[in-house]
């Protein structure tokens, strides 16, 4: 039982809501552009601010669903967070796209207001002051994903779930080795939403 929930939350995790919202929108498909990612970032670049903002809160439920669901039908806390990985999984490798995808900010996002509303809204606040300072999604992304662990163990003193949450967190992170290796060289861009800029690639 616990094998088929975890496979579709990873299927819940894989649909490409940026794409879809894109059509929509009737703008290009956003790996065509910007940065060629398909999260909430490159479709507010592709189709603009409405557009990403759709994305945003489609791919932040795609990740709240199954954790919520799965606290329903399974005692065990950590198998949430399981549940969770499986989704950011799927929207990373989507299976609808060739096993491409994303970089599982907003479906992360979604898993970890699921699992713990408290820890997310700490997380959130880091995402936004640095944000704030530096208009750089991808560096708000990562230190507000590297918080989260932090967080979790403070407010619940459960080591166990917070070193599975780690293990989200470095893999967000991983995700972002590209943007990692621009911050270091200072070409990282700022966030403009709207912008058709080829060369940018701060999406996360």
């Amino acid at each position: 039982m616990k094998i088929f929930f975890l496979l579709l939350s990873f299927l819940s995790g894989s649909i490409p809501f940026g794409i879809l919202v894109a059509r929509l929108f009737k703008a290009p498909d956003p790996r065509t552009v910007g940065s060629g990612n398909i999260g909430a970032t490159n479709v507010a670049r592709a189709a603009g601010a409405k557009a990403g903002l759709l994305t945003l809160l489609l791919d932040i439920l795609k990740g709240m669903v199954p954790v919520l669901v799965a606290r329903h039908l399974f005692p065990d806390s950590s198998f949430l967070i399981w549940c969770g990985l499986a989704a950011i999984l799927g929207h990373c490798y989507s299976p609808f796209l060739r096993f491409n995808g994303g970089k599982g900010v907003a479906t992360g996002a979604g898993v970890f207001l699921a699992i713990n509303p408290k820890a997310f809204l700490l997380a959130l606040m880091v995402f936004a002051l640095t944000f704030g300072l530096s208009r750089i999604v991808s560096l708000s992304s990562i230190l507000s994903a590297l918080s989260m662990p932090l967080w979790m163990f403070a407010l619940t003193g459960n080591a166990k779930n917070a070193l599975i949450t780690l293990l989200i967190s470095a893999f967000i992170v991983y995700r972002h080795k590209e943007n990692i290796n621009r911050l270091l060289k200072g070409e990282e861009k700022q966030f403009k939403p709207g912008s058709l800029n080829n060369k940018s690639q701060n999406a996360p």
